[in-house]
Order: structure tokens, then C-alpha cells, then sequence
């Protein structure tokens, strides 16, 4: 039978042809409109290039017109008002490191924390890992240089102060900008403050410090007047530093408050990175990562196109990372540093390294928990607890756990600060004096069984928690261990995940803690030692009270003149010196390993300028290796 070519045939194939020749034509098409976009987005990093770069010259030009490099003929003109050139701005470091030869933005900076984040949102988290993630998204009016601690302007251009100390009024910048593009202005520092001191939000060690404060009020789009309830000495530093809170962002949640304070990763703000999903972030996710922020308002752009916090719990896995160049920045216990890794050719030649203690260096403690469930504890016993330090060897401690990368601690204040109490020294250990001690306080060996027991014959044990998969915390819980034994007290140490930890702290819920808290400058003790802050969630989570001190905290901060304040703060030291409702244990060096490819790498009088914004760290072209 032969077949034969229909003109049924004709038409379907002439379908098919046609049918093709749309695909064909719509893939072009596509593919012209990919091109359009790829143009269109090169077209627009350009454009923002250009923008920059006139931004750039303008601050350049600004800066030469203010200190008077250049000449502006003004005859005729108004006598014109101060100039704003007389504040510094906290972009000059920025500006400098931006113009040397080598410098290039781009490439990524990968870090790891030692545990996982509990949440990111500003106010509800409480440890310092959150509180860096926070630091390169918020801003505050006013930064310290890190160089040389004076106060230097970021959303504030300029800042005035009342007479007698009461008012502080900060002209702001009119350019700022959220990551989302609006404005900042200044009411969103007074909503930021309303916002904290609001009872419904989850804020109580914030709300503590920002309750010398009477008033925020927003005076003009871009001035803001603080006005305080009765002197304090560190005013400047409260209502500077406080981070601001997008009003559009964080005012909605005044309805749903619970919806903020179960949060897990609300974070959005001003500075140079943010939160791909400011509103989504979950600890899950194993990490945490922020982006360059594209519409930064500042004169220079941040330096890295991505900050990375990878969650790294045990040690030796960081250490790995580290080696394999997974991780840019590795944080050294002593022994491992001082056996190991100085010696490791391979390591230190890829790495620079850094041993520091600054001024601003905090310290490691024992807290002993006076009441629990509303229980007063063996530790509400003041001679027990100086019986808890006369038993510890801290500088055993420091020259065989820290091998000499430190130093003992006696209180709350550095010995390189003001605060510090210069004739305190560390108690060197007696067991003959805490025996004494317990012996008084009611606890013997009653029953020759080499532990002491109280009166009603319950011998003395208790837990010492402490953050689990730190080498250093888990070898000083066993040395504490074998001192206490000494004395006939049984401790049992208990590492312990820090999300846990947190609700334990929250709840006071523990007998005996091992933590360190940072440092500063002039630290301001209320939150940690003073009686209102053992209410709620407070951070003297110890429950330790003393009328005297508190008297002696409040009259301190309250006192403007240095020279009258200092000895105030020392008398408060040798209360606590006297109480010991910590064991305060050592001060220790940061002993860092820094991947060569960063550069501008300094140890500055904060320490190491790892957080300095928009631009510290960065990596030349050459040697970036992330796109």
C-alpha cells in the first residue's frame, strides 16, 4: 500500500514548524531579557559606584573646607553658626584605611562561635555572641574611636550638653538610612527608647540602665534631646550609645509583644550588613550570615561582601576548620597555643597571631547563688563564700591552666583602671582559714567520713555549672574540684549547653556558676551587684544583697566629677572585695590566629579591631577568595 503525503499531513507539520519557531523566538526573547537585566544591574552597581565615589569626594571636599586647607569667599555673607567640623566623625578611620593602595572591597569573613545563638533579637538576647551579630546591623549616635577612645559621631553629627548635665541634645545625620532605604530620624531614637522602657517588652537589664532617663524626645526630624532625672556619670555614654531601632520595623510588634519576646532572629537596622530575612532567622540554621548592605548611607561602603558565624561547639573541630582555611579567625586556649600551635610551622606561617590584654579585658568568676526557689542557700553565709575563695589557688590557675596568659582577678575593676582599689590584692589560698571559716558557719566532719556536714548532718555538696565543650572551663572545674576536696567539700562539675545555661541563669536556678563577664573602661556595677537587679531577669542572678553597697553604687553613678567618683567606686570594690559574692578567678589574654589574607589587623586600647565598622578588616583583590 503506498502512502501518500496528505495535505492533512501539510497542516500538521506546518503546526510543528510554527509551533517551533515560538519556542525559538520566545527563548530569544528571554535570553534578550536576561541580557536587559544583567545590563540593567551592571548599569546599576555602576551607577552606585559613581554615587559613592561623588559622595567620597564631597566628604573630602567637606573635610578641607572645615579645616581650612581650602578658602570659601563669604563676604557679604551670614555670620555663619559652629560647625559640625568641630565633632569628629566616626568614619575617618574608614576613609583612611579605603584610600590605601591595596585596599578592595569584596570576599567574605568566616568566623565560628562556640555555641549557637538562643536568638538574635536585640533586647531579648543576653549573651555576646548575639551582641556582635547586633553591633555590624544597629547603630548608635555616638561610637568610641578605637584608638583613641574619644567619642566620635555616627548617626549624630554634633551633640550639645545642658549646664548642669540634665540635657544632651545630638544633631543627626539627615543621609541616614535603614537597610530598607527610609530614613532614620529622631523619632525613631525616641520611639527606641519608649520601646525598651515599655513593660510589656522583654528588656529588663536594658530597661535598667536606661532608668536614669526621664524623657526622650524628638525635637525636629533630625534632633533628638535626652533628658536625664538627676546626674550621672556616664550620661553621654547611655544616651550615645544606645542602638536605634527602626520604628516602622519594631513598632508592630507593641501589639503582639509576645511575638517579640519569643523571637528568634528579628534584627534590622541601619548599619553597613544586615539580615537577608531580617524577620526569619532561626538557630537551626547552624549559622549566622549578614550581607553587605547595598544601600549604606555612610561616606564609604563596608569592606567585606559577607559576615559569616559558623556554630562550632567542640574545639578541635574550630581548630580544623581553622587549618583547612574554612574559618578566617581562631581563638586559642593557652595550652594548645603555647605546646602546640607556636611550634606548628605550617599554622603559624599562614596565620598572624596576637596575645593581648587591654584595659577593657573582663573577667572569669565563681557566682554562688544565695537563694534558690526562694530558699536562702549555704551560700547566703558570707563566711562560706570567703571560705569558697580561700581554698582557690588562682594563681595556680594562671601559671598551670593559662600558662602565664593572664592574671589573678580580685574584683569587678581592671587594675589598669581608675576604679581599681590599688591595695587589694588576691587572697593567697589557706585551708587552715576556710576551715576556720565553715567551722563557724556550722560545718564540720561529723562523722569521719571526710566530709563536712552541717548541723543537721547533710553533708556539703553542691554543682558548679559551666559552659560544656570549653576546654579551659572543664580543666578548671576539675582543679576546683580537688581543691575543694581539701577542705572535705564535695563539688560536682556539670558542663552545661549554653541555651541551657541562659534559662538556668534566667530562672536562678543553680547553686554555684562559672562565667566571665567583659569589661570596660569604667564599668557601671548596678546591674550585676545592685538588690534591684535581683528581681526579674536581672543580671544578679546570684541574689546578692547589701543596703551599703547599693547606697555606695547609687551615690557613685551619680557623682559627674571624676576625681570625687573614683574613690567611691573603690569603696564599693572592697565591699565586694569583703562580701565575695563571686570568687573572682583571672583575667586572661586573647590569644588570637588571624588568616594572613586580612589585613589592617590591630590591637588597638579596646582590643582587636575585629568589629571596627564599615570598614577594618579587609582582603586585597588578589588574595580574596569568595565571590
Amino acid at each position: 500500500m503506498e502512502n501518500r503525503f496528505s495535505i492533512k499531513d501539510f497542516f500538521f507539520f506546518l503546526a510543528l514548524f510554527i509551533l517551533l519557531i515560538v519556542l525559538l523566538t520566545t527563548m530569544y526573547m528571554i535570553d534578550r531579557q536576561w541580557q536587559k537585566l544583567a545590563g540593567m544591574e551592571t548599569a546599576l552597581r555602576e551607577q552606585s559606584l559613581d554615587i559613592r565615589k561623588l559622595r567620597e569626594n564631597y566628604t573630602r571636599l567637606q573635610r578641607r573646607l572645615d579645616s581650612g586647607e581650602l578658602a570659601v569667599n563669604t563676604a557679604g555673607a551670614a555670620p555663619s553658626s559652629p560647625s559640625d567640623s568641630a565633632f569628629k566623625s566616626a568614619f575617618e578611620r574608614s576613609l583612611e584605611v579605603s584610600r590605601r593602595p591595596d585596599y578592595a572591597e569584596g570576599d567574605w569573613r568566616v568566623q565560628a562561635f562556640a555555641s549557637p545563638l538562643k536568638t538574635m533579637t536585640p533586647l531579648v538576647s543576653s549573651d555576646v555572641y548575639a551582641s556582635t551579630v547586633q553591633g555590624f546591623v544597629l547603630e548608635s549616635l555616638l561610637v568610641r574611636d578605637p584608638q583613641t577612645l574619644e567619642w566620635r559621631g555616627l548617626l549624630a553629627k554634633s551633640w550639645s550638653v545642658s549646664d548642669d548635665g540634665l540635657t544632651f541634645t545630638f544633631q543627626m545625620r539627615p543621609e541616614a538610612r535603614f537597610s530598607d532605604g527610609q530614613p532614620l530620624t529622631a523619632e525613631d531614637v525616641a520611639f527606641t527608647y519608649a520601646f525598651i522602657m515599655n513593660p510589656v517588652i522583654k528588656a529588663p537589664r536594658e530597661r535598667a540602665y536606661y532608668e536614669k532617663i526621664a524623657s526622650v524626645e524628638a525635637t525636629g526630624p533630625h534632633e533628638v534631646v535626652f533628658h536625664f532625672k538627676e546626674p550621672y556619670f556616664n550620661s553621654l555614654s547611655l544616651a550615645g550609645g544606645m542602638s536605634i531601632l527602626a520604628k516602622h520595623f519594631y513598632g508592630r510588634y507593641l501589639k503582639d509583644p509576645e511575638a517579640f519576646n519569643q523571637s528568634k532572629g528579628l534584627l534590622f537596622g541601619s548599619g553597613p550588613y544586615r539580615v537577608v530575612d531580617p524577620e526569619n532567622w532561626t538557630p537551626d540554621k547552624g549559622s549566622v550570615e549578614l550581607e553587605r548592605d547595598p544601600r549604606y548611607w555612610g561616606p564609604v561602603q563596608p569592606s567585606f561582601d559577607r559576615l559569616v558565624w559558623r556554630f562550632i561547639e567542640n574545639e578541635t573541630a574550630r581548630l580544623t576548620s581553622y587549618r583547612n582555611g574554612e574559618i578566617d579567625v581562631y581563638g586559642a586556649q593557652p595550652r594548645e597555643y603555647k605546646r602546640n600551635l607556636l611550634k606548628d610551622k605550617r599554622l603559624m606561617a599562614k596565620s598572624l597571631n596576637f596575645e593581648y590584654l587591654p584595659p577593657t579585658a573582663g573577667y572569669r568568676y565563681i557566682g554562688w547563688n544565695e537563694q534558690r526557689q526562694g530558699k536562702p542557700t549555704r551560700f547566703a553565709d558570707k563566711r562560706v563564700r570567703q571560705a569558697m575563695t580561700w581554698l582557690t589557688d588562682k594563681q595556680r590557675i594562671v601559671d598551670e591552666i593559662m600558662l602565664g596568659y593572664g592574671e589573678p582577678a580580685v574584683g569587678p575593676f581592671s587594675p589598669k583602671t581608675k576604679q581599681h582599689a590599688p591595695e587589694l590584692k588576691p587572697r593567697k589560698p589557706s585551708l587552715e582559714k576556710a576551715k576556720a571559716l565553715l567551722k563557724a558557719a556550722g560545718y564540720e566532719d561529723r562523722d569521719g567520713d571526710g566530709v563536712l556536714e552541717d548541723a543537721q548532718g547533710k553533708p556539703f555538696e553542691f554543682d558548679l555549672v559551666y559552659p560544656q565543650g570549653n576546654e579551659q572551663y572543664t580543666t578548671l572545674a576539675l582543679f576546683l574540684k580537688d581543691s575543694y576536696a581539701r577542705a572535705g567539700i564535695k563539688m560536682n562539675p556539670r558542663p552545661t549547653e549554653w541555651s541551657v545555661m541562659l534559662d538556668l541563669l534566667d530562672k536562678k536556678d543553680f547553686e554555684a556558676i562559672s562565667l566571665g563577664w567583659s569589661g570596660g573602661l569604667e564599668s557601671d556595677p548596678y546591674q550585676i551587684f545592685h538588690s534591684d537587679q535581683a528581681k526579674n531577669n536581672g543580671d544578679n542572678f546570684v541574689n546578692y544583697k547589701n543596703p551599703k553597697l547599693d547606697k555606695l553604687i547609687e551615690k557613685a553613678r551619680a557623682e559627674v566629677d571624676e576625681e570625687k567618683r573614683m574613690p567611691l567606686w573603690r569603696e564599693v570594690e572592697r565591699i565586694l572585695y569583703e562580701d565575695q559574692p563571686y570568687t573572682f578567678l583571672t583575667r586572661g589574654k586573647s590569644l588570637v590566629l588571624v588568616d594572613k589574607r586580612m589585613h589592617n589587623v590591630e590591637v588597638l586600647l579596646t582590643g582587636l579591631n575585629i568589629s571596627e565598622t564599615p570598614i577594618g578588616w579587609y582582603v586585597p583583590a588578589k588574595l580574596q577568595k569568595y565571590q
